[in-house]
């Protein structure tokens, strides 16, 4: 009894929810078959979420379920921002004593109207709308050699998710077009099973620079997140097959250690940590990564949350003077155009995507290559970040 009350007060929410919406709709027109279409459909929708569900346990997230959560999720936010805006207008209305204002609902009725275009588009086009973003950062103790020295980073493939060869290869010829001296991969490469990158090894396999291609694990690639046969070992042997799988791609994966790039005699770091993050598994161990490392020398870290750089990395010693992570994918969804940079991710995390710098220590956050949970990207793109290295002068 206890656990079916959260989804009875849920489904009495969505029912008002649906209700005021209704009437806003009904403002607009008094056509007597909008009342039993809207709740036959919201039925429909219903029925089909509460099916979908009831096959986790045999299907899994099958198509039917991916098709029927996304029908619902956009339907629901589309009438919140309706039912938000509408409850404005309605407490004016009431305020100064005046008919509802049938303008105003109209207005209601676009937004609801847009926010669903919105919502395919990003599940349609979004999900694989690659954007370079680029960073030219400069530091002082960056060796002379390394001045200019370009580097490509992506993050969070979440191979699982992927189902357009013909949009992947767009993405991986787009970071291949960059020419950057070194590659890097910030973690998150399945969503649970290794074999999720099987089909797509010889398209991430086709990335290449002259300094090679680096990569870590992110929270996703443990397999935390589904059950095992525990007394075969399921579990780590998925894991060690991930890790085949990142040397079949020619990634070198850094499990808390470092490499020394070399140029002209001069060198810079290059360290990965296992994924540590606040809530999501504090496996890395960054002592342990940079052991051996020296104040002089020039160091970048791969570590896939960025709440280790807040936690550990920002004040470790000695200095780590760039910091590549991913792990927050934007949310998916936001708004980054006219001076905005908005994301209801940013009330987990304060800093969630590109570059900031605190105690001489920069990080950029990249917002993710793929997708998951939510199909599709609205306003936060799937990114290849572009960072360039200079000797400050």
């Amino acid at each position: 009894m206890k656990r079916l009350l959260p989804i009875a007060i849920i489904l009495f929410i969505i029912f008002l929810l649906n209700c005021y919406v209704l009437s806003g709709v009904l403002t607009l027109s008094s056509n007597p078959y909008i009342t039993p279409v809207f709740w036959t459909a919201i039925a429909a929708i219903a029925g089909a979420v509460m099916y979908g569900f009831s096959r986790l346990a045999t299907h899994g997230l099958d198509w039917f379920m991916k098709i029927a959560f996304h029908i619902a999720l956009t339907l629901v936010v589309a009438e919140i921002l309706m039912a938000a805006m509408l409850l404005l207008g309605d407490t004016y209305d009431l305020i100064a004593g005046v008919p509802r204002n049938i303008y105003w609902v109209e207005a209601c009725f676009l937004l609801m109207l847009l926010t669903i275009f919105l919502f395919v588009y990003g599940m349609i086009f979004g999900k694989y709308n690659y954007k370079v973003i680029r960073h030219t950062l400069y530091f002082d103790n960056l060796p002379d050699s390394f001045d200019g020295f370009k580097l490509v980073q992506i993050s969070d493939v979440h191979a699982g998710s992927l189902n357009n060869p013909k949009a992947i290869q767009r993405g991986i010829s787009l970071i291949n077009a960059q020419k950057a001296d070194l590659f890097v991969f910030t973690g998150d490469l399945v969503n649970n099973k290794a074999e999720e990158i099987k089909p797509w090894l010889s398209y991430f396999s086709q990335i290449k620079a002259p300094y090679g291609q680096f990569s870590v694990l992110g929270n996703h690639d443990y397999g935390d997140y589904i059950k095992w046969d525990t007394a075969g070992d399921e579990k780590g042997k998925n894991l060690a097959q991930l890790k085949t799988y990142h040397q079949e791609l020619g990634f070198r994966l850094l499990l808390d250690e470092h490499v020394h790039l070399n140029k002209n005699n001069e060198h810079i770091v290059l360290a990965g940590v296992e994924n540590w993050g606040i809530g999501f598994g504090e496996r890395g161990d960054l002592r342990k990564a940079m052991a051996g490392t020296t104040a002089d020398e020039f160091k970048i870290l791969l570590s896939h949350d960025p709440t280790h750089w807040e936690a550990q990395v920002k004040n470790f010693v000695p200095k780590i003077q760039l910091t590549l992570a991913g792990h927050t994918h934007g949310m998916q969804f936001g708004l980054e155009a006219f001076g905005i940079k908005w994301s209801p991710v940013k009330y987990r995390y304060k800093h969630w995507a590109g570059i900031k710098t605190e105690n001489d220590s920069v990080i950029n956050i990249n917002r993710g290559f793929g997708f998951i949970g939510f199909s599709g990207r609205i306003g936060i793109w799937p990114e290849i970040t572009v960072i360039e290295l200079k000797k400050k002068a």
